[in-house]
């Protein structure tokens, strides 16, 4: 059994790996928002037990058991982000800390039953994939709406930032997972884009926003 602590450094070193080849510690201290002292400690003791590799100044990576325990942590807080989406009604501003807490209830069968409660969901209400019982993830091909040239028609896919503050602004404009944007105009002044939704009036998205949205081709 591992601490919660435990695992929240595993998966605070999964998130930083699919941004970098490495994760180091300045990182994982920022990402869970504690000193990095601690988290030297740490990263020493699940190396012991074989979860990852830490090499002084080349960083840390995850061993095949490391990487197995992090995709059942993320798979776990999708499915909880899901069905609080999905069944109890909650915005998908609101569900991220709940999820936190319930990914570390470790219990297989609860898990399989809420997956199939839910039809076996690929995409959790942010868009993020949700791995399988196997730990397979389903790929897609996406980029970032900030790339999108004037002509081009996408859906959005996924938000790669998922704080509060960003998904309430998305929601207010009226932008959520598979909302259909026709990009109209580039500016580049700053950067900011002017896009229609399918239905509603066109409107300006800044680069910081745009650049945290994932689409797809329609």
């Amino acid at each position: 059994m591992l601490t919660r602590s435990e695992e929240d450094h595993i998966k605070a070193v999964y998130a930083l790996l699919q941004e970098d080849e490495s994760a180091f510690t300045k990182d994982i201290a920022e990402r869970l928002r504690t000193k990095a002292s601690s988290v030297t400690d740490m990263l020493k003791k699940l190396a012991e037990k074989k979860f990852l590799k830490h090499e002084p100044y080349y960083g840390v990576k995850l061993t095949v058991k490391g990487e197995a325990m992090a995709l059942q942590l993320v798979r776990r807080h999708r499915l909880w982000e899901t069905f609080l989406v999905e069944r109890l009604g909650f915005g998908w501003d609101e569900v991220h800390d709940v999820a936190e807490q319930m990914e570390h209830v470790a219990n297989d069968k609860l898990i399989d039953k809420l997956d199939e409660y839910l039809d076996h969901p690929h995409f959790d209400p942010h868009g993020d994939p949700i791995p399988d019982k196997l730990g397979k993830i389903r790929q897609r091909k996406t980029k970032r709406l900030d790339t999108c040239t004037p002509g081009e028609t996408v859906r959005i896919a996924a938000v790669s930032e998922t704080t509060d503050g960003l998904l309430r602004l998305l929601g207010a404009k009226g932008l959520r997972i598979g909302t259909t944007l026709a990009v109209q105009e580039v500016h580049t002044f700053d950067g900011s884009m002017d896009v229609k939704p399918k239905s509603g009036s066109a409107f300006s998205l800044s680069k910081d926003v745009s650049h945290h949205l994932q689409v797809e081709p329609v």
